[in-house]
């Protein structure tokens, strides 16, 4: 029996401030944790030196994006000051934007964004969907920068503690549709953004695999879909033996099986850990499409 044929997908191109990225094939993001308390790597790449080999060792495993954070969203995780900020991602990031690859900076505070665009980044990757005061006016004021939104249930202080509740996929579907209507009210092209439903921002495990499950139905917003599995809490909780979830980093093998539901369902990116892991799964499943779409 043949596999369901792949959703219908919006556009295929993502414009950023250097590139235009093309999305016919899922692209993996690489994830660069510069931070001290981050869930999954304990903050072993929170020196600019470890950083940056981090980061060209994403490169030479595939990663077609780097996604550049410097504060942790973890749940519970403390709000780190912009000025120290700043200080962490500006030595990693204006050595990075001279590799001629596509960066994406993880943040959300407006100040942040602004000096990361200057420096010459890509891709403004926000789990406040530009919410915050000043960041829809930094965005919109630049010409060409890619930007994700992301749907965040309350804030990463409080989040887990009172989770949504209700139908998730028709909140995240109201949320996605209403920031994106706000960003092309002022200007933003179409072609910039990027939607991203939020795995484990305030969901249950159960509403994390719901919107799994019917993650296809969000395409009809006309926006590409970025997903966000690695090693989230949703995966331990399912893999718990005895009451225990395994560790975020030995979580490598479910986060890639989620990545690859995930492109099954119509993502356009994958943001991960395991570049290496993730990018041979997709070479397997291109292959598999390739020959489905003879027969």
């Amino acid at each position: 029996m043949n596999s369901a044929p792949r959703p219908s997908l919006p556009d295929r191109h993502w414009q950023t401030t250097r590139f235009v990225l093309d999305l016919a094939k899922p692209l993996v993001m690489g994830i660069v944790n510069v931070t001290p308390d981050s869930f999954s790597d304990g903050g072993l790449n929170a020196e600019t030196s470890q950083a940056l080999r981090h980061a060209e060792q994403l490169l030479r495993d595939g990663a077609a994006i780097l996604d550049i954070g410097a504060e942790s969203t973890r749940p519970g995780a403390v709000v780190v000051p912009a000025p120290q900020e700043l200080a962490r991602l500006e030595p990693v990031l204006r050595e990075a934007v001279r590799w001629q690859v596509p960066i994406s900076v993880d943040t959300y505070k407006p100040e942040v964004m602004q000096a990361c665009l200057d420096w010459g980044v890509d891709i403004v990757n926000d789990i406040w969907a530009l919410r915050l005061p000043g960041a829809l006016q930094v965005v919109a004021a630049h010409p060409h920068c890619g930007v994700c939104l992301m749907h965040m249930h309350r804030d990463p202080q409080t989040m887990q503690i009172e989770p949504m509740q209700g139908d998730v996929l028709a909140e995240v579907d109201a949320f996605l549709r209403s920031r994106l209507a706000v960003l092309l009210a002022n200007g933003v092209a179409a072609s910039r953004l990027v939607l991203d439903p939020g795995i484990g921002f305030g969901k249950t495990v159960a509403q994390n695999f719901q919107l799994l499950a019917r993650q296809a139905d969000l395409l009809h917003l006309g926006a590409p879909l970025l997903a966000g599995w690695s090693r989230k809490s949703a995966l331990g909780a399912i893999l718990a033996q005895d009451g225990a979830a395994p560790e975020p980093a030995q979580r490598q093998v479910a986060s890639v099986a989620a990545a690859l539901m995930a492109v099954e369902r119509g993502a356009s990116v994958v943001r991960v850990h395991d570049v290496k892991d993730t990018v041979d799964a997709l070479k397997i499943w291109c292959a598999m499409q390739a020959q489905s779409s003879t027969l």
